[in-house]
């Protein structure tokens, strides 16, 4: 499988071949999955988020589960606070999927449950970070992901 670089800044990470199978250690679960192009964008944003911006990775929850009018979910990437209110939600696409407006309606749903101050949708390729304000039915959109300094200012 020949995966893209990505537009997230370099980052170590392990890959090994296993009977014929692929998988990269994810440094918030603590083990080896399955590298799918998904995948392959949730780690670099995994590590963006840890190495880069500062997010602790205890406070990161990765395929969190989430229900939605009884039915299970799972979000890619949900960080938390240090008092554990759901804080960044993370939608990740493989690079060949375009971003477009299912996708933030996806992310969108998923904050019905979470509520949180940030969201980041990405292919790897392409990202959008974004706010809604419930009080006002507005999107406002960021310049980045905020630091983690910068996010539990904001909270």
């Amino acid at each position: 499988m020949t995966l893209p670089s990505l537009n997230f800044p370099k980052c170590q990470l392990s890959v090994r071949q296993t009977n014929g199978k692929t998988d990269i250690f994810d440094i918030v679960r603590k083990k080896f999955v399955a590298l799918t192009p998904e995948e392959w964008v949730r780690q670099h944003v995994v590590h963006y988020l840890h190495h880069t911006l500062g997010y602790p990775t205890e406070l990161i929850c990765v395929e969190g589960s989430i229900t939605i009018n009884t039915m299970p979910k799972r979000c890619d990437i949900i960080v938390y606070t240090p008092k554990m209110k759901p804080a960044l939600l993370v939608e990740c696409k493989k690079p060949a999927v375009a971003l477009q407006q299912k996708t933030f309606d996806q992310a969108m749903i998923y904050n019905t449950a979470l509520e949180v101050p940030y969201i980041l949708i990405t292919n790897g390729l392409q990202s959008c970070c974004f706010s809604y304000n419930r009080t006002t039915a507005t999107v406002v959109y960021h310049h980045g992901v905020p630091t983690w300094e910068t996010l539990q200012q904001s909270i």
